[in-house]
């Protein structure tokens, strides 16, 4: 059965990657990729790190995926200057494309698998504990100062960018929002007696 599913999940992760490039349909190629996402999950899941599996799940389709497709469906674009630029290099491509196999093709025929390979692969689990909990030990435990400064960076960053990309305009109105918690109903609005057939 594990095997079954293991070239369930690896054809259709081959198949969806293929697709991907192949569609014509940008929104289509972006509901292979989601496909792609969802299969690689599943091969995570046969190797034990189910945790991997779920942050490509949550992080890739829910996230990135969405936001490709939402913003390929909302976008006006002309697909068809696109294709017409495509054609153009596509002499380039294609040239790039068997450099990369050929380079694939001599890299698989020189692989040589060590003795200590599988030992070198295998991932120390603390205490017997499952995959994810065994990560959240080390991480929140072994590491967690790292990972702590890694936030703050990460924090550091965030705050640098919104302050670089901020721009005080004066011909935009602004919100005050002390002003509109102490504002008096009575004085803010007026009450008018319009008479049918009159305006304002």
């Amino acid at each position: 059965m594990m095997t079954f599913a293991f070239y369930l999940f690896a054809i259709s992760v081959c198949t969806a990657g293929f697709m991907v490039v192949l569609s014509r349909n940008p929104v289509h190629s972006v509901l292979w990729l989601i496909l792609a996402f969802l299969s690689g999950a599943g091969l995570f899941v046969l190797l034990g790190a189910e945790f991997v599996a779920m942050l490509l799940i949550i992080v890739y389709v829910g996230a990135v995926a969405v936001l490709f497709l939402f913003v390929v469906m909302m976008l006006d674009v002309d697909f068809g200057n696109l294709k017409g630029e495509f054609a153009r290099y596509l002499p380039l491509a294609g040239l790039i494309a068997l450099v990369l196999l050929a380079q694939l093709a001599i890299a698989f025929g020189a692989w040589e698998s060590s003795e200590q390979s599988i030992a070198l692969r295998s991932v120390p689990i603390v205490s017997q504990e499952v995959n994810t909990n065994a990560i959240g030990l080390v991480l929140y435990d072994r590491y967690i100062l790292p990972f702590q400064f890694a936030g703050l960076i990460l924090l550091v960053a965030m705050i640098g960018a919104i302050t670089l990309t901020m721009r005080h305009r004066k011909d935009v109105k602004r919100q005050d929002v002390i002003k509109q918690m102490h504002r008096d109903p009575a004085k803010a609005m007026q009450l008018r007696d319009v008479k049918p057939g009159q305006g304002l």
